[in-house]
């Protein structure tokens, strides 16, 4: 039986992302993704999707390197801050306190085994619309009506040396369940995927390719629909925006997704996530070898040969 203690984290609470690009990065985020910029502080601007309940989704900073720098969980109350916190220190990554960012209370700060930047935080302030207020009172703020609409972030994806390390520490430090798995031949994993809640998976990690870890597979926004994704396709196909892989379905957890580098080099994914819901809290974790996933995606389209290899920063040979 699932321990009460799973349900410890709510969710993925947000995400900073570097760019060697900031003005371009920006335009990305804000003027294609329709996200809105809700404050700014020295090289940083904090963004939010349209329907985040807290104050902001996405810190960008303008960085030498592209990357993710600071990811942060929100707990469902302070109980579960404290017993998180105390699970990490015992653990030996743990780095200390810190004052939240922009809306968020007392955060904890620690390291995943790869050297990943994280904080844990349960305190939060809601996001109050004004010039954006919505028709309908369920949502945070206006439907916006142009670009991609993300409606909220989704996962992370990060890329690693040893994803069983970084896995079990996310078991255990953060009672992060496990939804699926790709299996290798040799023993270990390719890469896991762990879920806070309902959602098939908050965080992941795959095996990075070059061989060097503490780095950024990819960032995930959901919007509403799968037509939403095809549209995003055109939009960016329109403003010059790399598109890597799709529209196309996943196997494992069964999303509908589109791959791009936003200008300053980080991959983003648009995933229509919701779809599958994982609603039984004992749910087994499906696990697929080598030989299955040899079959591509859901619908047969292999995996491209960047998917493995790219991440940032970006490694210079």
């Amino acid at each position: 039986m699932t321990e009460y203690t799973s349900f410890d984290v709510a969710h993925l609470g947000n995400v900073e992302l570097l760019t060697p690009t900031f003005d371009e990065s920006l335009w990305f985020f804000r003027d294609l993704l329709a996200m809105r910029v809700v404050a700014e502080e020295g090289d940083s601007v904090f963004l939010r999707t349209w329907d985040e309940y807290q104050l902001y989704t996405i810190k960008l900073t303008a960085a030498d390197d592209a990357g993710v720098g600071r990811t942060t969980f929100r707990t469902t109350s302070q109980e579960a801050l404290e017993r998180r916190v105390a699970a990490i220190e015992k653990m030996g990554l743990g780095t200390g306190w810190v004052d939240g960012e922009v809306g968020t209370g007392p955060t904890y700060m620690f390291q995943d085994p790869d050297g990943h930047t994280m904080g844990i935080y349960y305190e939060s302030e809601r996001y109050v619309a004004t010039d954006d207020k919505p028709a309908l009172k369920n949502q945070a703020s206006a439907f916006p009506g142009r670009g991609v609409n993300a409606r909220r972030l989704d996962h992370i994806n990060y890329l690693a040396k040893d994803v069983v390390a970084n896995g079990e520490f996310v078991a255990k430090a953060l009672q992060g369940r496990e939804s699926e798995r790709i299996a290798l031949d040799e023993g270990g994993f390719a890469a896991w995927w762990f879920h806070f809640n309902n959602k098939p998976y908050d965080i992941v990690y795959s095996a990075a390719g070059l061989k060097h870890g503490n780095r950024l597979h990819h960032i995930a926004f959901a919007p509403d629909t799968r037509e939403d994704i095809l549209k995003a396709a055109d939009i960016f196909l329109e403003n010059g925006i790399h598109i890597e892989s799709g529209p196309h379905k996943h196997a494992i957890n069964q999303t509908f997704f589109l791959y791009v580098w936003e200008p300053g080099g980080n991959r983003i994914e648009l995933a229509n996530a919701g779809a599958r819901l994982l609603l039984d809290p004992d749910s087994p974790v499906v696990e697929w070898t080598q030989e299955e996933r040899k079959k591509g995606q859901a619908w047969g389209m292999k995996t491209i040969e960047t998917f493995h290899t790219h991440g940032t920063p970006i490694v210079k040979k």
